[in-house]
């Protein structure tokens, strides 16, 4: 973790996260306790920052300093509102298309993912605040810094998207091997927004049931799937192909 994007110490976490940062995630000491403990914990809670209790040796290995059992980790780059980069897309006069990433937990497979997406002219990429990838080093690294190109919108909960989304006319399409629709027959030219779904568990039930079309790569090896980023480029680069 780069030391300019991470806050140690419960009282300067508790400030960053009052004064606005993007703070991604807060790693605690486990079994921790105290008044100013329980003070970040509300402070936590209430502007819904994503933790995680660690042993007290993740924390040493995060940093030499008195991290007084806490340390967060700072997104290097600003998040936009979901509302702001719908209608600033369909203003600008392009055809919408966006990446929804079901929970997404791997910082590389996240940006490998964002370069993917800025070399294919996605709009904007839409993400869960709780149980996504952070935006840190190994993110930015493996964007080659698409990241900072990207617009990157993180929701309370992918399914309100989903419907924002439809509501404002654009097809959702989820990338999933739970249908006998093949990706090379569907119509992406569409307003569009792709959903991909996270590294071990796909696509969360609950939105497969209230996405618009569902479709899935064909695969004629042995093993039955293909890293999610991989999988994203493929559906991306169709539907390239498709509006070209």
């Amino acid at each position: 973790m780069e030391k300019e994007h991470q806050i140690f110490g419960i009282r300067a976490i508790i400030e960053a996260i009052q004064a606005g940062k993007e703070v991604d995630k807060v790693f605690i000491q486990k079994e921790i306790s105290g008044e100013l403990m329980k003070d970040l914990m509300k402070v936590m809670k209430r502007a819904n920052i994503n933790f995680s209790y660690v042993p007290v040796e993740k924390l040493n290995r995060l940093t030499p300093n008195n991290h007084q059992g806490a340390v967060a980790t700072i997104s290097p780059i600003g998040f936009i509102d979901l509302e702001h980069l719908v209608e600033s897309t369909i203003e600008s006069g392009k055809k919408p298309l966006f990446l929804i990433l079901d929970q997404i937990s791997d910082a590389r497979n996240f940006g490998a993912i964002i370069r993917t997406a800025e070399c294919t002219g996605v709009n904007g990429i839409i993400v869960q605040k709780a149980g996504s990838a952070p935006v840190n080093g190994d993110t930015v690294k493996t964007s080659a810094g698409a990241v900072f190109n990207v617009p990157i919108c993180k929701v309370e909960h992918i399914k309100d998207a989903i419907f924002y989304l439809q509501g404002s006319g654009i097809k959702t399409v989820a990338a999933t091997e739970k249908t006998d629709q093949n990706i090379y027959d569907i119509t992406l030219t569409d307003p569009l927004a792709i959903i991909m779904g996270s590294e071990d568990r796909g696509i969360n039930p609950s939105v497969l049931k209230i996405v618009d079309e569902k479709a899935k790569l064909p695969m004629f090896g042995s093993i039955g799937s293909l890293n999610v980023s991989v999988a994203c480029g493929a559906f991306l680069y169709e539907a390239v192909r498709q509006r070209s």
